[in-house]
């Protein structure tokens, strides 16, 4: 769709168990992407039908589109947060080490072509440390027994544990203060003894961290911009 002499990508999608037409932002995930639209359309709902309820929603769609955060890609010079804290992305060519974290920055050698490739591996294996360990911890504090994990790219939620106790959760989470990782590890590994948001599920949670308010409030404060990275 056309808003503006500007070219916005629009996704349709079913869902049958919705109820009416949802319109949601779908940001760009790298600098040369452009942001869109997601339309998802209940059972009996065509996607004209889909595409008339968005254009006729374009104040809408162009306020939003505003408030989005500009997209920061991986590059030498570029400072990104990791575990919390602002770090530095610095090229060093004639380095050995693959990638490496010191002194307040992520260093990176071999070819510059291959940095942006390199930070994003290096940040998910990374963050796979970090939820793996915590995973293991706080499952063993409440014996219980995970399925399988994976980290991936996932906008619609942080984590998720599924009904067979596979977990999985996003890698950006290792931009995020430590605290913020640990909730939501806590708050998965709860849901293999809970699979709802009982007050028993909420208390388990309490069991296996002291950040679950903490983590929660800085999510929904500022989960969004962790999207605007690479």
């Amino acid at each position: 769709m056309e808003i503006a002499g500007t070219t916005i990508p629009v996704v349709f999608r079913r869902n049958s168990k919705a109820k009416r037409i949802i319109l949601r932002l779908n940001p760009a995930k790298k600098p040369d992407q452009a942001d869109g639209v997601v339309v998802t359309l209940p059972k009996g709902v065509d996607a004209d039908e889909g595409l008339r309820f968005a254009l006729a929603s374009q104040d809408w769609i162009c306020a939003r589109l505003l408030t989005l955060p500009e997209q920061i890609g991986f590059a030498d010079g570029t400072t990104i947060p990791f575990r919390g804290d602002p770090h530095l992305i610095r090229h060093v060519p004639g380095a050995r080490r693959g990638v490496w974290q010191e002194d307040g920055e992520i260093r990176v050698s071999g070819p510059l072509s291959h940095l942006p490739r390199r930070v994003e591996d290096w940040l998910k294996k990374q963050a796979r440390r970090q939820i793996s360990e915590l995973t293991r911890v706080k499952a063993a504090i409440r014996d219980l027994t995970p399925g399988q994990l994976t980290v991936r790219d996932t906008r619609s939620r942080w984590g998720s544990c599924a009904a067979n106790g596979n977990l999985s959760f996003s890698w950006r989470l290792v931009l995020a203060p430590d605290y913020v990782i640990d909730y939501v590890v806590a708050h998965e590994v709860a849901h293999l003894a809970e699979h709802n948001h009982s007050p028993r599920f909420w208390a388990v949670v309490d069991t296996l961290t002291p950040h679950c308010k903490a983590g929660r409030s800085w999510l929904k404060a500022h989960g969004e911009k962790l999207h605007r990275y690479g």
